[in-house]
């Protein structure tokens, strides 16, 4: 599952899920802005931030980063990150970690040279197994069930998720987007289905006919009402695909890298899904000179 990009969409649209996830009320995340963030000068990119906005109380900075794979240099490029990042924003008041696992099997062991920040009360782990049977009302928490589900599990939880969510997007636009995330969740779950068969099991194929659901999702897709907004949105989206991109195929070419750079967003998004199946350069060269009009 393309497991940044989702979560990256999820605290778009559920920002207070962070301090959900912690404990804490998700009302803190009004005062912050979630971003990607690249550190230009050493081509880091931290998976999101959330920043305070200038005129909130709390001025701290949270970093998160999402690990669903094992790598045993995680916390090494993990704290590297931060610290660059505070040397090139002295200005920072404080800040917080958080760093969501799936399990705890994939967590680095080798910790002994980070104790220090991984026992102080600025760093934050989440093991998304703790929460895979727990009892709640909250869609936040269930979007993380969802994402560690079983695929035998994966439509019934789907389903009731929905159930939740459904009478809430006739109000709010914002729970459009989190129906379009469950649907991508589940069809990151059965890659050998088709996204209308998916919809007809999660009986999505009615909905998304209805003029009310239509009005919705093109409210929550204009959502990003500033242009500032916007940008960052398109940035973080470009900054997780290049990430991707660079894991499943090595550095990419500049002229290459360059024509990735120039995407829109719903073309990002679009190369988001299809790099899932890409094994060589070839295959994305040929993405970029073909029909990404989505």
């Amino acid at each position: 599952m393309k497991t940044d990009s989702i979560f990256f969409r999820i605290f778009h649209a559920h920002p207070g899920l962070l301090f959900e996830l912690l404990g804490r009320s998700p009302d803190l995340a009004q005062g912050y802005e979630f971003r990607s963030v690249e550190i230009k000068q050493v081509a880091f990119r931290l998976d999101g931030v959330f920043l305070p906005k200038p005129d909130a109380l709390d001025q701290t900075v949270w970093f998160t980063e999402i690990q669903f794979q094992r790598d045993p240099t995680f916390y090494q490029r993990f704290f590297a990150e931060i610290y660059l990042y505070l040397d090139l924003h002295p200005q920072t008041v404080d800040w917080q970690a958080v760093v969501i696992f799936p399990a705890r099997s994939i967590e680095p062991t080798n910790q002994n040279l980070y104790r220090a920040n991984l026992n102080s009360d600025q760093v934050h782990r989440v093991y998304l197994e703790d929460l895979r049977d727990a009892s709640t009302a909250s869609v936040g928490i269930g979007l993380m069930q969802l994402i560690v589900a079983d695929p035998i599990d994966a439509i019934p939880k789907a389903k009731a998720l929905l159930a939740k969510t459904q009478p809430l997007a006739k109000t709010d636009a914002k729970f459009t987007a989190i129906i379009e995330l469950i649907e991508t969740i589940v069809i990151y779950k059965f890659p050998s289905l088709s996204r209308e068969a998916i919809e007809s099991m999660l009986g999505l194929s009615e909905l998304k006919q209805t003029k009310v659901y239509q009005e919705a999702l093109q409210e929550g897709r204009e959502e990003g009402i500033t242009e500032g907004e916007q940008r960052g949105r398109t940035e973080g989206e470009r900054s997780l695909v290049l990430r991707l991109l660079a894991r499943r195929l090595g550095p990419l070419p500049s002229d290459v890298e360059a024509q990735v750079q120039a995407l829109t967003l719903p073309q990002l998004e679009a190369l988001g899904e299809a790099l899932l199946d890409f094994s060589q350069l070839s295959d994305l060269t040929a993405w970029l000179q073909g029909d990404r009009s989505a």
